[in-house]
């Protein structure tokens, strides 16, 4: 059954950064490495380029596959990336394409492809004080990329590691109801999701409002964060973050033509940073209460601890 009664809870911390200082790594896919004369080619290198954040501090550090939205870079994610590590999780965001269609078959097997590539290749990329801890194992997702976090996790493709969360930010599944893009995830069954994991949605309150009269909606209705969840079994959590926008979670100064387009296209908040704060550290609760047994801050905020931000919608399904 969900809920949205409040809990009673301590203070959280998870909305500012952590104790760990980072470091963002840019890493070259397998067929750049190949060509690429001015470094060394890497023994092991990944199918698609990644942009990797860690903490530069000693540890062994769960890991978290955080996938971009559509026609967006993984740089465009540095600062909520680097948000999630600063809190002791090495966090890896593959490259999946630059120019893409409506089917989202590929990106789902580069995804696969890249989880099967950390438990052989990764190590060669991380100082030898940073170790990746790969029983855990987190996937996020964010618009199309939430879409193809939810595609692989259902076994669209198949992986030699295990995921246990899955994390849902804004995703969207096509144009429409009706206007799904292949292949389609959203079955429109209530609790039809079988996954063994446990899930968390994040959707914006904007982002199934029109920018202008020439654009559709970035999260349209129908195929958005509600429906992700109306299909999520528990244990599973539902937040949706009310005045904030579809790509309110980006980088403040996000460069070039691509860059600039994400301020014109979808309906925003005042500014990018408390949206980004939220997620940031809703991601470091879920994750912690999903792959360390601390459920402290989650529990607070679903007790009403949300930051820098104010809620519309808080459920939960045990």
């Amino acid at each position: 059954m969900s809920s949205s009664s409040a809990i009673a809870t301590v203070a959280t911390t998870v909305f500012e950064a952590g104790k760990y200082t980072t470091v963002l790594q840019k890493v070259e896919s397998r067929t750049t490495c190949c060509t690429a004369k001015t470094s060394p080619p890497l023994p092991v290198p990944p199918p698609k380029p990644l942009l990797i954040v860690m903490p530069c501090e000693a540890g062994e550090f769960p890991l978290l596959v955080f996938l971009h939205g559509y026609l967006l870079y993984n740089s465009f994610y540095s600062q909520l990336l680097q948000h999630i590590a600063s809190h002791g999780f090495i966090v890896i965001a593959p490259q999946l394409y630059l120019v893409a269609g409506q089917d989202s078959s590929d990106e789902i097997k580069s995804v696969a492809a890249t989880t099967n590539w950390l438990s052989e290749g990764l190590h060669h990329l991380l100082p030898p004080h940073v170790k990746p801890n790969l029983s855990k194992l987190g996937l996020a997702g964010h618009s199309r990329g939430g879409k193809t976090a939810f595609a692989l996790a259902l076994e669209k493709a198949a992986t030699t590691l295990k995921f246990s969360a899955l994390i849902g930010v804004d995703p969207v599944d096509g144009m429409g109801k009706g206007k799904q893009t292949p292949p389609p995830v959203l079955t429109y069954v209530p609790h039809s999701f079988d996954l063994d994991m446990a899930i968390m949605v994040i959707g914006s309150g904007l982002g199934e409002l029109k920018k202008n009269p020439l654009f559709p909606p970035c999260a349209p209705e129908g195929v958005n964060h509600k429906d992700f969840f109306k299909e999520c079994k528990g244990p599973a959590s539902y937040f949706v973050v009310k005045d904030y926008g579809h790509l309110d979670m980006l980088d403040d100064d996000t460069e070039g033509i691509r860059g600039k387009t994400t301020y014109c296209l979808c309906k925003n908040g005042k500014s990018r940073e408390p949206m980004r704060k939220f997620i940031g550290g809703v991601v470091v609760a879920f994750m912690k209460a999903c792959l360390g047994g601390d459920s402290s801050d989650l529990m607070a905020i679903k007790g009403g601890q949300t930051g820098p931000v104010e809620l519309q919608t808080v459920e939960y399904i045990l």
